[in-house]
Protein backbone atom coordinates (compact mmCIF):
# COMPACT_ATOMS: atom_id res chain seq x y z
CA UNK A 1 0.00 0.00 0.00
CA UNK A 2 1.36 3.53 -1.25
CA UNK A 3 0.50 6.86 0.01
CA UNK A 4 -0.27 8.78 -3.09
CA UNK A 5 -2.07 12.60 -2.78
CA UNK A 6 -6.28 12.99 -2.05
CA UNK A 7 -5.89 15.02 -5.57
CA UNK A 8 -4.84 11.34 -7.22
CA UNK A 9 -8.11 9.78 -6.50
CA UNK A 10 -9.91 11.07 -9.81
CA UNK A 11 -13.26 12.50 -10.42
CA UNK A 12 -12.89 14.98 -7.79
CA UNK A 13 -12.01 18.30 -6.80
CA UNK A 14 -11.76 20.40 -3.10
CA UNK A 15 -12.34 23.92 -2.59
CA UNK A 16 -11.69 26.26 0.44
CA UNK A 17 -12.78 29.66 1.58
CA UNK A 18 -12.04 31.29 5.33
CA UNK A 19 -12.08 33.78 7.14
CA UNK A 20 -9.10 33.91 9.51
CA UNK A 21 -9.57 37.19 11.43
CA UNK A 22 -13.12 35.46 12.11
CA UNK A 23 -11.77 31.76 12.48
CA UNK A 24 -13.87 30.32 10.41
CA UNK A 25 -14.56 28.42 6.76
CA UNK A 26 -15.30 25.90 4.29
CA UNK A 27 -14.29 22.70 2.58
CA UNK A 28 -16.35 21.57 -0.22
CA UNK A 29 -15.73 18.33 -2.57
CA UNK A 30 -17.05 18.36 -5.57
CA UNK A 31 -18.11 15.66 -8.06
CA UNK A 32 -19.56 17.02 -11.27
CA UNK A 33 -20.67 13.55 -12.83
CA UNK A 34 -22.22 12.65 -9.01
CA UNK A 35 -20.99 10.20 -6.69
CA UNK A 36 -22.33 7.42 -4.91
CA UNK A 37 -22.23 8.40 -1.12
CA UNK A 38 -23.19 7.16 2.13
CA UNK A 39 -22.86 8.76 5.83
CA UNK A 40 -22.26 7.54 9.47
CA UNK A 41 -22.91 10.05 12.07
CA UNK A 42 -21.60 8.56 15.13
CA UNK A 43 -21.44 12.04 17.69
CA UNK A 44 -24.02 12.84 19.72
CA UNK A 45 -24.15 16.31 18.62
CA UNK A 46 -24.38 16.57 15.02
CA UNK A 47 -25.11 19.29 12.41
CA UNK A 48 -25.89 18.21 8.78
CA UNK A 49 -27.67 18.38 5.84
CA UNK A 50 -29.53 16.25 3.36
CA UNK A 51 -28.17 13.28 4.99
CA UNK A 52 -31.60 11.38 4.99
CA UNK A 53 -31.12 10.93 1.13
CA UNK A 54 -27.98 8.80 1.54
CA UNK A 55 -29.88 6.28 3.40
CA UNK A 56 -30.22 2.82 0.45
CA UNK A 57 -34.33 3.00 -0.28
CA UNK A 58 -34.19 6.85 -0.94
CA UNK A 59 -34.69 7.56 -4.27
CA UNK A 60 -31.38 9.55 -5.24
CA UNK A 61 -28.29 7.92 -6.01
CA UNK A 62 -25.69 10.60 -6.37
CA UNK A 63 -24.17 13.05 -4.49
CA UNK A 64 -22.90 16.39 -6.63
CA UNK A 65 -21.40 18.04 -3.59
CA UNK A 66 -20.34 17.59 0.33
CA UNK A 67 -19.88 20.36 2.69
CA UNK A 68 -17.64 20.37 5.76
CA UNK A 69 -18.16 23.90 7.38
CA UNK A 70 -17.78 25.65 10.97
CA UNK A 71 -19.93 28.32 12.22
CA UNK A 72 -22.39 25.25 13.76
CA UNK A 73 -25.57 25.10 12.92
CA UNK A 74 -25.28 28.75 11.44
CA UNK A 75 -22.83 27.47 8.97
CA UNK A 76 -25.44 25.21 7.31
CA UNK A 77 -26.00 27.93 5.17
CA UNK A 78 -22.55 27.67 3.16
CA UNK A 79 -24.24 24.91 1.05
CA UNK A 80 -26.73 26.76 -0.45
CA UNK A 81 -23.80 28.95 -2.15
CA UNK A 82 -22.37 25.16 -3.13
CA UNK A 83 -26.07 24.75 -4.96
CA UNK A 84 -25.94 28.28 -6.78
CA UNK A 85 -22.61 27.58 -8.07
CA UNK A 86 -23.05 23.73 -9.05
CA UNK A 87 -26.53 25.11 -10.94
CA UNK A 88 -24.77 27.59 -12.81
CA UNK A 89 -22.47 24.62 -13.72
CA UNK A 90 -25.06 22.98 -15.36
CA UNK A 91 -24.72 19.97 -12.79
CA UNK A 92 -27.63 18.24 -10.76
CA UNK A 93 -30.10 16.00 -10.42
CA UNK A 94 -32.55 16.37 -13.73
CA UNK A 95 -36.02 17.51 -12.87
CA UNK A 96 -36.72 19.00 -16.28
CA UNK A 97 -36.95 22.82 -15.59
CA UNK A 98 -33.56 22.59 -13.58
CA UNK A 99 -30.81 20.90 -12.68
CA UNK A 100 -30.80 20.34 -8.65
CA UNK A 101 -27.84 19.94 -7.54
CA UNK A 102 -27.49 17.30 -4.64
CA UNK A 103 -25.32 18.61 -1.80
CA UNK A 104 -25.13 16.87 1.38
CA UNK A 105 -22.90 18.74 4.58
CA UNK A 106 -22.19 18.52 7.93
CA UNK A 107 -20.89 21.48 10.54
CA UNK A 108 -18.70 21.35 13.32
CA UNK A 109 -19.03 24.34 16.17
CA UNK A 110 -16.20 27.27 16.11
CA UNK A 111 -18.04 29.72 17.75
CA UNK A 112 -15.98 30.95 20.70
CA UNK A 113 -12.97 31.43 18.62
CA UNK A 114 -12.60 34.68 16.27
CA UNK A 115 -15.50 36.41 15.76
CA UNK A 116 -18.44 34.62 16.59
CA UNK A 117 -20.77 36.96 14.51
CA UNK A 118 -18.99 35.76 11.06
CA UNK A 119 -19.97 31.98 9.92
CA UNK A 120 -19.87 30.41 6.72
CA UNK A 121 -22.43 31.71 4.07
CA UNK A 122 -23.70 31.77 0.66
CA UNK A 123 -21.01 33.66 -0.48
CA UNK A 124 -18.88 31.29 1.47
CA UNK A 125 -19.39 28.48 0.22
CA UNK A 126 -19.55 29.83 -3.71
CA UNK A 127 -16.09 30.90 -3.12
CA UNK A 128 -15.19 28.01 -1.55
CA UNK A 129 -16.55 26.30 -5.23
CA UNK A 130 -14.07 28.83 -7.39
CA UNK A 131 -11.28 27.96 -5.54
CA UNK A 132 -11.95 24.20 -6.24
CA UNK A 133 -8.95 22.31 -7.74
CA UNK A 134 -7.76 18.68 -8.72
CA UNK A 135 -4.50 19.53 -7.77
CA UNK A 136 -2.38 18.82 -4.47
CA UNK A 137 -4.18 20.31 -1.57
CA UNK A 138 -3.49 22.45 1.58
CA UNK A 139 -3.44 21.55 4.93
CA UNK A 140 -3.51 22.79 8.34
CA UNK A 141 -5.55 25.78 9.37
CA UNK A 142 -7.42 26.38 6.10
CA UNK A 143 -11.15 25.60 5.06
CA UNK A 144 -13.42 23.87 7.84
CA UNK A 145 -10.50 23.38 9.57
CA UNK A 146 -9.85 27.25 10.08
CA UNK A 147 -11.35 27.28 13.77
CA UNK A 148 -10.96 24.09 14.77
CA UNK A 149 -9.87 23.25 17.99
CA UNK A 150 -9.08 20.20 20.24
CA UNK A 151 -8.37 19.38 23.99
CA UNK A 152 -10.76 21.70 25.40
CA UNK A 153 -12.23 20.22 28.22
CA UNK A 154 -10.63 22.78 31.02
CA UNK A 155 -12.05 25.18 27.95
CA UNK A 156 -11.13 27.43 25.74
CA UNK A 157 -8.04 28.94 27.32
CA UNK A 158 -6.30 25.38 27.69
CA UNK A 159 -6.95 24.24 24.57
CA UNK A 160 -4.73 23.57 21.02
CA UNK A 161 -5.59 24.42 17.47
CA UNK A 162 -6.80 21.73 15.44
CA UNK A 163 -7.22 21.55 11.19
CA UNK A 164 -7.94 20.03 8.13
CA UNK A 165 -5.67 17.21 7.50
CA UNK A 166 -6.05 14.95 4.34
CA UNK A 167 -4.36 11.58 3.31
CA UNK A 168 -4.48 8.78 0.88
CA UNK A 169 -3.06 5.50 -0.29
CA UNK A 170 -3.15 3.54 -3.20
CA UNK A 171 -2.98 -0.33 -3.21
CA UNK A 172 -3.17 -2.07 -7.07
CA UNK A 173 -5.68 0.20 -8.58
CA UNK A 174 -7.83 0.96 -6.02
CA UNK A 175 -7.39 4.25 -4.51
CA UNK A 176 -8.91 5.70 -0.64
CA UNK A 177 -8.32 9.10 0.78
CA UNK A 178 -9.58 11.09 3.92
CA UNK A 179 -9.98 14.58 4.26
CA UNK A 180 -11.04 15.52 7.90
CA UNK A 181 -11.54 18.88 9.90
CA UNK A 182 -10.40 17.78 13.42
CA UNK A 183 -12.43 19.93 16.29
CA UNK A 184 -13.01 16.92 18.71
CA UNK A 185 -13.17 17.77 22.76
CA UNK A 186 -10.52 15.49 23.32
CA UNK A 187 -6.53 14.44 23.38
CA UNK A 188 -5.07 13.66 20.25
CA UNK A 189 -3.49 10.29 20.07
CA UNK A 190 -0.58 8.91 18.02
CA UNK A 191 -1.85 4.83 17.19
CA UNK A 192 1.36 3.96 16.00
CA UNK A 193 3.35 4.01 19.68
CA UNK A 194 0.31 5.59 21.75
CA UNK A 195 2.07 9.11 22.27
CA UNK A 196 0.35 12.00 22.82
CA UNK A 197 0.08 14.98 20.09
CA UNK A 198 -2.05 17.14 21.36
CA UNK A 199 -4.25 17.49 24.56
CA UNK A 200 -5.59 19.95 27.04
CA UNK A 201 -3.00 21.89 28.06
CA UNK A 202 -2.12 22.13 32.39
CA UNK A 203 0.62 23.82 34.16
CA UNK A 204 2.64 20.61 34.02
CA UNK A 205 2.30 19.63 30.35
CA UNK A 206 -0.50 17.53 29.16
CA UNK A 207 -4.11 16.60 30.44
CA UNK A 208 -5.87 13.84 30.11
CA UNK A 209 -9.29 14.24 28.59
CA UNK A 210 -10.55 11.02 29.56
CA UNK A 211 -9.27 10.84 32.80
CA UNK A 212 -11.20 14.46 33.73
CA UNK A 213 -14.05 13.56 32.66
CA UNK A 214 -14.24 10.46 34.33
CA UNK A 215 -13.92 12.18 37.66
CA UNK A 216 -16.40 14.82 36.45
CA UNK A 217 -18.74 11.93 35.71
CA UNK A 218 -21.13 13.15 38.64
CA UNK A 219 -20.87 16.65 38.02
CA UNK A 220 -23.41 17.01 34.75
CA UNK A 221 -20.82 19.86 33.37
CA UNK A 222 -22.08 21.01 29.68
CA UNK A 223 -19.41 20.47 27.49
CA UNK A 224 -20.85 21.34 24.69
CA UNK A 225 -19.06 24.17 22.65
CA UNK A 226 -16.48 23.99 20.20
CA UNK A 227 -16.45 20.20 19.51
CA UNK A 228 -17.35 18.10 16.36
CA UNK A 229 -14.70 16.50 13.79
CA UNK A 230 -16.06 16.17 10.30
CA UNK A 231 -14.92 14.86 7.22
CA UNK A 232 -15.39 12.25 3.85
CA UNK A 233 -13.69 9.46 2.59
CA UNK A 234 -13.08 9.24 -1.39
CA UNK A 235 -12.42 6.38 -3.38
CA UNK A 236 -12.39 5.15 -6.96
CA UNK A 237 -14.41 1.87 -5.88
CA UNK A 238 -17.75 0.66 -7.52
CA UNK A 239 -19.92 0.63 -4.13
CA UNK A 240 -23.30 0.95 -3.29
CA UNK A 241 -25.10 3.42 -1.37
CA UNK A 242 -25.20 0.87 1.54
CA UNK A 243 -21.43 -0.42 1.16
CA UNK A 244 -20.18 3.74 0.92
CA UNK A 245 -22.31 4.09 4.30
CA UNK A 246 -20.80 1.12 5.57
CA UNK A 247 -17.15 2.15 4.63
CA UNK A 248 -17.89 5.73 6.47
CA UNK A 249 -18.61 3.20 9.33
CA UNK A 250 -15.57 1.75 9.19
CA UNK A 251 -13.87 5.09 8.98
CA UNK A 252 -14.92 6.10 11.85
CA UNK A 253 -12.36 3.58 13.58
CA UNK A 254 -9.88 5.84 12.56
CA UNK A 255 -11.19 8.76 14.48
CA UNK A 256 -11.51 6.06 17.81
CA UNK A 257 -7.87 5.49 17.28
CA UNK A 258 -6.58 8.82 17.30
CA UNK A 259 -9.09 10.89 19.59
CA UNK A 260 -9.27 9.90 22.95
CA UNK A 261 -12.16 9.96 24.08
CA UNK A 262 -14.20 9.97 20.42
CA UNK A 263 -17.96 10.06 19.85
CA UNK A 264 -18.83 11.95 23.01
CA UNK A 265 -22.64 13.54 23.35
CA UNK A 266 -20.64 16.93 22.89
CA UNK A 267 -18.95 15.62 19.63
CA UNK A 268 -21.32 15.50 16.53
CA UNK A 269 -18.66 13.57 14.64
CA UNK A 270 -19.69 12.60 11.05
CA UNK A 271 -17.69 11.47 7.78
CA UNK A 272 -19.19 10.66 4.31
CA UNK A 273 -17.99 8.63 2.16
CA UNK A 274 -18.05 9.37 -1.68
CA UNK A 275 -17.49 6.97 -4.62
CA UNK A 276 -16.55 7.74 -8.51
CA UNK A 277 -17.35 3.91 -8.99
CA UNK A 278 -14.44 2.55 -11.30
CA UNK A 279 -12.99 -0.12 -9.93
CA UNK A 280 -14.07 -3.53 -8.75
CA UNK A 281 -13.39 -3.56 -4.86
CA UNK A 282 -13.69 -5.60 -1.27
CA UNK A 283 -15.61 -3.66 0.97
CA UNK A 284 -14.00 -4.80 4.22
CA UNK A 285 -10.29 -4.41 2.62
CA UNK A 286 -11.21 -0.62 1.47
CA UNK A 287 -12.69 -0.19 5.44
CA UNK A 288 -9.23 -1.23 6.44
CA UNK A 289 -7.51 1.65 4.30
CA UNK A 290 -10.02 4.13 5.07
CA UNK A 291 -9.40 3.64 8.56
CA UNK A 292 -5.37 4.34 8.09
CA UNK A 293 -5.91 6.84 5.89
CA UNK A 294 -8.28 8.91 8.80
CA UNK A 295 -5.88 8.01 11.17
CA UNK A 296 -3.09 10.21 8.89
CA UNK A 297 -5.38 12.74 8.11
CA UNK A 298 -6.66 13.89 11.83
CA UNK A 299 -2.69 13.56 12.59
CA UNK A 300 -1.21 15.88 9.96
CA UNK A 301 -4.73 18.26 10.48
CA UNK A 302 -3.10 18.98 13.77
CA UNK A 303 0.61 18.52 13.54
CA UNK A 304 -0.11 21.02 10.28
CA UNK A 305 -2.42 23.80 12.36
CA UNK A 306 -0.94 27.31 12.82
CA UNK A 307 -1.57 29.64 15.72
CA UNK A 308 -4.98 31.55 15.42
CA UNK A 309 -6.90 33.98 17.56
CA UNK A 310 -4.89 33.15 20.85
CA UNK A 311 -4.97 29.41 20.54
CA UNK A 312 -1.43 28.08 19.92
CA UNK A 313 -0.96 25.12 17.48
CA UNK A 314 1.85 22.13 18.37
CA UNK A 315 3.98 23.44 15.92
CA UNK A 316 4.49 27.16 18.79
CA UNK A 317 4.55 24.80 21.63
Amino acid sequence: MKEIGIHEIGGFSIGHSQNLEAATGVTVIICPDGAVTGVDVRGGAPGTRETDLLDPVNLVEKVHGVVLAGGSAFGLDAASGVMEYLEEKGIGFDVQVTKVPIVCGAVLFDLTIGDWSVRPDRAMGYEACKNATNEEQPVGSIGAGTGATVGKILGMDRAIKGGLGTWAYQEGDIKVGAIVAVNCLGDIIDPSDGSVVAACRTDGGFGDTEEILIKSAGEGKNLFADNTTIGAILTNAKLTKAQCTKLASMAQNGYGRTMRPAHTMFDGDTIFTMTSGEVESDVSALGAMAARAMEKAVLQAVREATSLCGVPSIKDL
